[in-house]
């Protein structure tokens, strides 16, 4: 009776008996196992050894309660072959053996070359190799054939007798037996049914999260569930195909279950589960954890292949819950910012301003306002930023129709990671020609008041549009944007605005195709820069002395109409002087019959 499945069946000896009493001093041998996984057919080489009445194989006796290891994580048991006038018979599964006191050599055939020149000698070997297949049985065989017999010196007529083997006309001259493993199975074919589950539980997110944050999780745990609904499964493991940029942390189990797990490649992680066995209808549950702080994100998905097998045979149909694919997208996630200064935030033109306050461009007379803007643009967020965009827009035309006022010079990225473009102004300088007359001018120099405001979104306000493409911002890194502009004051001139107020804006965009994602509720991605243009209210020196004429004239006209009006009023026609005399003769009247009623 067989050990249980695992251990190997003690062989039957294998009888090399000669026909008669002579010895044989050499034999060719050829040693040959059938392994469905190992070889297919046999090997022959040519060996000398002993060749006597028996060659005899015994199995080393393992403890009680110890099973044979799985296929590929453990070795053969240890085999013994006791040799008494034999030859030597060994399968090619050991690798390691001792004839006598010398040490053999194998080659890559399993057959090794033993000499001992005692015939009586009992050797000893021992050997040990993986077991690849414990289902089919392990087949033994040995091919002999007569070496050259040596006779001593005799003195007979008749020449010695010369042994031969006694053989089957189409029959190979050779023996074979077999060992198989014992099976402790409720199907002819020990048919296990493995079941795997798994899900993908992420540190530091909740389960609505629908990616992996690159740089937000740092470590990534597969929950597997294995279940053997079959016969018992001989050597069941479960294999993990990843990504080469994660890294193998450990394997958690809740209770200690004979898991062990072993990283083969960069790649692939092997666990070995119910070693050797995964009893029927058993379960284990354990986690895998896996460090991703070093993921690249050049992947779009994260995938884990997870296969379950086992050394035993599995039927078609209960395959396809042996295998699961596990993925989860991943994600940039960033919280961009952008600021931004502009200098000078206000300057003062007109007619009586310095003119060394300002540029000239060559052969041009117009006079420009030098304007710079900074722009700084922030990633805050946990992911490196792949790639982003800003654009940036100023308010051109004071008026529907006007002529543009900004002449960009250059746009500079800080490190030169990025590049900018935008338009360019084909005629920089424009002096609007004066069409109105002097009182037009007077008129517009005293009506000159108020503030005016240009933005980008009022109706028939052009704008000066730029965009520049950023390369990769990481991780609380920023990125530089300078750009240089010249505003044409001579436009500003002839605007009855006294301050015309700029207000530019610049936004930073990413692009979803690139997996980047923006946290809720974070920074703002959108900035407004300010600066003022301010008239200094002085008039050209002509227009001061045409004021003061204009007033003059003004106040002697109203001078005559004033006169006129008294004049046709009678103002300059009354007779003062009757008018004294009789009110000079009144009061004299008055002041003599006064007298007389005193008197009386």
């Amino acid at each position: 009776m067989g050990w249980p499945l695992g251990f190997l069946s003690s062989p039957p000896p294998v009888i090399l008996k000669p026909t008669n009493n002579l010895v044989m001093h050499k034999c060719d041998i050829v040693v040959c196992m059938r392994d469905v996984l190992w070889m297919e057919e046999c090997l022959r080489e040519s060996h000398e050894g002993f060749c006597g009445q028996k060659a005899t194989y015994s199995q080393h006796q393992w403890a009680e309660g110890h099973v044979l290891p799985a296929p590929v994580s453990a070795d053969w048991p240890s085999l013994s072959a006791t040799l008494a006038d034999g030859c030597i018979l060994v399968p090619p599964q050991i690798r390691q053996a001792q004839c006598g006191k010398e040490e053999l050599s194998l080659g890559d055939a399993g057959l090794f070359r033993c000499t001992s020149p005692a015939s009586t000698q009992a050797s000893e070997l021992l050997g040990q190799r993986r077991v690849q297949d414990v289902i089919s049985p392990i087949v033994f065989e040995a091919a002999y054939s007569l070496g050259e017999h040596v006779t001593g010196k005799e003195d007979r007529e008749l020449p010695a007798l010369t042994p031969v083997l006694r053989w089957k006309k189409g029959q190979k001259i050779a023996q074979k037996n077999q060992t198989v493993f014992e099976r402790n199975c409720h199907s002819e074919d020990c048919a296990a049914d493995l079941q795997l589950r798994g899900k993908l539980l992420l540190s530091s997110i909740d389960d609505k999260t629908p990616y992996l944050a690159l740089g937000a999780v740092k470590n990534i745990s597969l929950n597997i569930s294995i279940a053997n609904l079959g016969d018992d499964a001989y050597d069941a493991n479960v294999s993990f195909n990843v990504s080469r940029e994660l890294f193998f942390i450990n394997m958690w189990q809740k209770e200690e279950m004979g898991i062990s797990c072993e990283l083969l490649e960069l790649d692939f992680l092997k666990c070995s589960v119910g070693f050797p066995f995964m009893r029927s209808k058993s379960k284990y549950e354990f986690s895998v954890i896996f460090d991703t702080s070093h993921l690249s994100g050049e992947e779009e998905v994260l995938s884990f292949i997870v296969t379950a097998q086992s050394g035993n045979v599995e039927r078609t149909e209960a395959l396809h819950d042996n295998s699961l694919m596990l993925t989860v997208p991943l994600m940039h996630e960033v919280d961009t910012s952008i600021t931004g200064i502009i200098s000078p935030t206000s300057f003062v033109y007109g007619e009586s301003v310095d003119a060394s306050n300002f540029i000239q461009m060559d052969d041009l007379e117009c006079h420009f306002q030098p304007i710079n803007v900074t722009l700084q643009v922030y990633n805050t967020g946990p992911s490196t930023l792949p790639g982003s965009s800003v654009s940036i827009s100023f308010p051109n035309l004071l008026s529907s129709g006007g002529a543009e006022m900004f002449h960009v010079q250059e746009m500079v990225v800080g490190q030169e990671k990025g590049n900018c473009s935008f338009q360019k102004n084909p005629t920089p300088c424009i002096i609007p020609q004066e069409q109105e007359n002097i009182f037009h001018t007077i008129f517009a120099f005293f009506t000159k008041s108020g503030r005016k405001v240009l933005v980008c979104e009022q109706p028939g306000i052009s704008c000066l549009t730029m965009h520049c493409n950023l390369s990769a911002l990481a991780k609380e890194e920023s990125r530089t944007i300078d750009i240089y502009m010249l505003l044409n004051t001579e436009i500003l001139k002839k605007d009855s605005s006294s301050v015309i107020q700029f207000v530019a804006r610049a936004k930073v965009k990413v692009d979803p195709a690139l997996r980047v994602v923006e946290i809720a509720h974070g920074n703002p991605e959108e900035t407004t820069v300010v600066f003022e243009a301010l008239h200094n209210l002085e008039p050209r020196g002509y227009v001061v002395g045409w004021i003061i004429a204009i007033s003059l004239l003004v106040g002697i006209l109203i001078f005559l109409l004033l006169a006129v009006l008294l004049w046709k009023m009678g103002f300059f026609r009354r007779r003062y002087k009757e008018i004294i005399e009789a009110e000079k003769n009144r009061k004299e009247n008055e002041d003599s019959w006064d007298w007389v009623q005193k008197n009386q």
